[in-house]
C-alpha cells in the first residue's frame, strides 16, 4: 500500500469528521433571546443625598413601573436583548425611568430637573457600556436637552468572562465611570472619570432548541381563552380590566424596613409588580364616550410589621368627568370598614385606543378616609403613589404586562482559589462559572484528530517496516529487488 492511497484515506475520514461534528456547533453557537430580569443601579448616590438635602430640597419620581430596592438603588425591570455564549456579547435593554428634581423656583419649575431611562447594558470584547435616554436641564444655563441612548458610563469587567454562560445572567457590584458624553448629559454636575454607583444585574436567557432557530420570548400575558370575540361591549360591559397601585413608596420601605420589620401578602388573585401592586379580573362597565368608569377588582393585600396591622381589599374605582376615587375594604385590628375611598387621582388622560382603555400613573392623594385608614400616619392630601388602569372592552384586548423581574440568580460558588485570582470587587458572574457550551465539542474533536493522526502513522510506518524486512531478505538471498526502499528522508519529502 503507498502512502498516497493512506492519505486519501485520512483525507476522507477528517472530512467525514469534521461533517458530523461542525453542525453540532454551530447550532451550539446560535444567539440566545433575553427575556425577563432586572438592573439595580443608585445612578450616584451622593447625587440623590444633594437633591434630596437642605440645599436643593428635592426629590425624585418613578416612571413606568421602576422601583426603590434598598438604601439608594433603583430598579429597572423587564429586560430584552441577545446573548452569544461563544463571544459572551451581551447586550439588554431595561424598562423603567426616574426624574430628579431640585432648586425649585417660584414659577414651580425646578433649576435641576434631570430624567433618566430606559438603561442598557452591552458587552463586547471584555469591553462593557451602559446607555441610558437622558432629558437634563444644564446647570445654569438651563437649557433642555433630551439624548436617546447616551453612552454614559463605561464598566469595569476586569477579570470576568462573559462566555458560555447559563440562564440567569448575573453580573455584580460592577464599577461605573462617567464618560465624556455622560458628563454632558448629567447637566455639567460632574465631570468625566467620576466614578458612579456600581452596577448589577440579573437577566433570563431563553437557549435555542436543538436544530431550530431561537426561541420566541415568553408571552408576558397569559394567553386569551377562546372565546367568540365581540365587537361592541354590550351595555358599557366590558371582558376584564386590572387597577394598579403601589400605596406609597416610602410606605413600603417603612413596612419592610428597620423600623417597621415587616411584609405585606398578597391573596385572592393580587400580583407584585416590584413597584406595584396589580389588582385584576375587574368587573364594571366603561362609557369610552364619556371615559366614564365604575370597576370592582379582586386581590388583597395585607401589611404587617411592629404596630402595623393594615388589609386593603375589594378595591373599586370609579372614574367621571376626568376625576377618579378608588376605594377598598379597609381591615385594621380585625374591624373592616367597606368601600373607604382612599385616594384620588386625576383621570383627564384616560383614552381608548382599539378595544383597549387605558390610563398611565396618574398622580393620586390621599383623602380624609385613607388618612384614617393609615392610622394617621399621613394627612389627607398627601401624595400617594399614581394610579393605573387598563380596560379590556372586548375578549380580543391584552391588558398591558406587569414588570418581568426575570428569574433570581443562585449564588455564585466560591471556587478553589486560581493563580490569577480576579479582584474582590469584581466577582465572577454565573456567566463566568460555567464552561462554553461548544468546549466540549471542540475537545472532542481535538481527540479524533489524533487518534486519526496516530492511525495515518501507523500505517505508514508499518509500510516500512514491511519493505525493509523485504529487501533484507532479497539482499541475503542474492536476489534482485529493484531499487532500494525508501528512507525516511526521502518518505518525508514525498
Amino acid at each position: 500500500m503507498s502512502a498516497r492511497p493512506v492519505r486519501v484515506c485520512a483525507v476522507a475520514l477528517l472530512a467525514a469528521l469534521l461533517g458530523a461534528l461542525l453542525p453540532a456547533t454551530a447550532a451550539q453557537a446560535a444567539g440566545r433571546t433575553v427575556q425577563g430580569g432586572r438592573l439595580d443601579w443608585g445612578l450616584k448616590s451622593s447625587f440623590q443625598s444633594y437633591v434630596t438635602g437642605p440645599v436643593a430640597k428635592g426629590g425624585f419620581q418613578l416612571k413606568s413601573g421602576a422601583a426603590t430596592v434598598g438604601g439608594s438603588l433603583f430598579r429597572f425591570h423587564s429586560a430584552t436583548g441577545s446573548y452569544d455564549p461563544d463571544s459572551g456579547e451581551f447586550s439588554a435593554t431595561f424598562t423603567g425611568g426616574v426624574t430628579f428634581t431640585g432648586h425649585q423656583k417660584p414659577d414651580g419649575t425646578h433649576e435641576l430637573d434631570m430624567t433618566v431611562s430606559r438603561p442598557t447594558v452591552r458587552i463586547s470584547g471584555g469591553d462593557g457600556t451602559l446607555y441610558l435616554d437622558v432629558t437634563s436641564k444644564a446647570k445654569g444655563s438651563g437649557a433642555v436637552s433630551t439624548q436617546s441612548q447616551v453612552p454614559f458610563a463605561r464598566l469595569g469587567l476586569g477579570g470576568i468572562d462573559m462566555r458560555g454562560g447559563t440562564s440567569p445572567i448575573a453580573l455584580t457590584n460592577i464599577p461605573a465611570t462617567l464618560t465624556e458624553q455622560g458628563a454632558t448629559s448629567f447637566a455639567g454636575y460632574y465631570a468625566a472619570g467620576v466614578q458612579l454607583d456600581p452596577v448589577s444585574l440579573s437577566a433570563d436567557v431563553l437557549a435555542p432548541a436543538a436544530g431550530q432557530p431561537a426561541q420566541q420570548p415568553r408571552p408576558t400575558q397569559p394567553p386569551a381563552t377562546e372565546q367568540a370575540p365581540s365587537t361592541a361591549p354590550t351595555q358599557g360591559a366590558f371582558a376584564d380590566a386590572a387597577v394598579d397601585w403601589g400605596v406609597r413608596r416610602t410606605f413600603r420601605e417603612y413596612v419592610t424596613g428597620s423600623i417597621g420589620q415587616g411584609r405585606w401578602t398578597l391573596a385572592e388573585g393580587a400580583q407584585d409588580g416590584g413597584a406595584l401592586f396589580r389588582f385584576p379580573q375587574g368587573k364594571g362597565s366603561y362609557d369610552p364616550a364619556k371615559g366614564a368608569l365604575a370597576a370592582a377588582f379582586a386581590g388583597t393585600v395585607h401589611f404587617t410589621g411592629a404596630h402595623l396591622d393594615l388589609k386593603l381589599g375589594r378595591m373599586g374605582v370609579a372614574v367621571e368627568n376626568g376625576k377618579g376615587v378608588l376605594t377598598a375594604d379597609v381591615t385594621t385590628a380585625g374591624a373592616t370598614k367597606n368601600a373607604v375611598p382612599l385616594i384620588e387621582f386625576d383621570a383627564k388622560g384616560m383614552k381608548t385606543e382599539g378595544r383597549l382603555a387605558t390610563l398611565t400613573e396618574a398622580p393620586a392623594t390621599l383623602t380624609e378616609g385613607g388618612s384614617q385608614a393609615f392610622g394617621s400616619m399621613y394627612k389627607a392630601g398627601t401624595e400617594m403613589d399614581p394610579v393605573s388602569l387598563a380596560v379590556a372592552l372586548d375578549a380580543t384586548a391584552q391588558l398591558p404586562a406587569l414588570p418581568d423581574l426575570g428569574s433570581t440568580a443562585p449564588p455564585t460558588p466560591t471556587p478553589p482559589a486560581p493563580a490569577t485570582a480576579a479582584p474582590s470587587q469584581e466577582p465572577v458572574p454565573t456567566a463566568a462559572a460555567r464552561q462554553s457550551p461548544a468546549a466540549g465539542l471542540y475537545v472532542a474533536l481535538g481527540v479524533a484528530l489524533l487518534v486519526l493522526a496516530g492511525g495515518v502513522i501507523f500505517l505508514v510506518l508499518r509500510k516500512r517496516r514491511t519493505a525493509a524486512t523485504a529487501a533484507a531478505s532479497a539482499s541475503a538471498s542474492g536476489e534482485a529487488t529493484g531499487p532500494a526502499a525508501p528512507g525516511p528522508t526521502d518518505a518525508q519529502q514525498r
